[in-house]
């Protein structure tokens, strides 16, 4: 009888921890993109414009400066395009030492959606920049937001999301 209760409340408490650890890894992403953060169908002229938006999110929440913003740039012409991450997705970053405050992450939609010059992915209608203050600080919420990109209904509803609460129930996992 000893063995059966012991291995209940083992299993409860083992229960316990993995709820634990999946509210900590769910809310990382949560917790850096916040309703501030946002910014939904934005008109831009250029894929540069497009990165100022979410840049200026991003120095607008206290977690970059405003040279991190011309950083961003910088990586795209110096190194090209491949911040375009995926069919339609871009997600511009520049190195920590270039403005970074705090861990921070901001997302845009696109209405019209704009070229980047990647042309497996263009034209780019949802970008998520990011600013890390350590060289891996970040990637608990990259491999949340991997996870949210790989699912194509999810990526769909942000893309066509038309309010900031839209775009939070796709994040947290919410919603239809």
């Amino acid at each position: 009888m000893e063995r059966v209760q012991f291995a209940d409340e083992a299993r409860v408490s083992m229960g316990r921890q993995v709820a634990r650890r999946e509210q900590t890894h769910h809310s990382s992403l949560s917790s850096m993109l916040t309703r501030e953060n946002i910014a939904l169908s934005v008109r831009v002229r250029n894929w540069q414009q497009a990165v100022r938006k979410a840049g200026r999110l991003l120095v607008g929440s206290a977690g970059a400066e405003p040279r991190y913003v011309d950083a961003m740039i910088e990586m795209v012409k110096e190194i090209g395009p491949y911040i375009v991450i995926a069919p339609g997705v871009a997600l511009p970053h520049a190195r920590p030492e270039d403005g970074v405050l705090q861990p921070c992450m901001s997302l845009v939609t696109l209405k019209p959606p704009v070229n980047f010059g990647n042309e497996n992915n263009d034209p780019v209608s949802l970008i998520v920049a990011f600013g890390a203050t350590e060289s891996d600080g970040h990637l608990e919420a990259l491999r949340d937001l991997a996870r949210l990109l790989e699912n194509e209904e999810r990526l769909a509803r942000l893309k066509c999301a038309t309010t900031v609460d839209d775009v939070l129930e796709v994040i947290n996992g919410t919603g239809r």
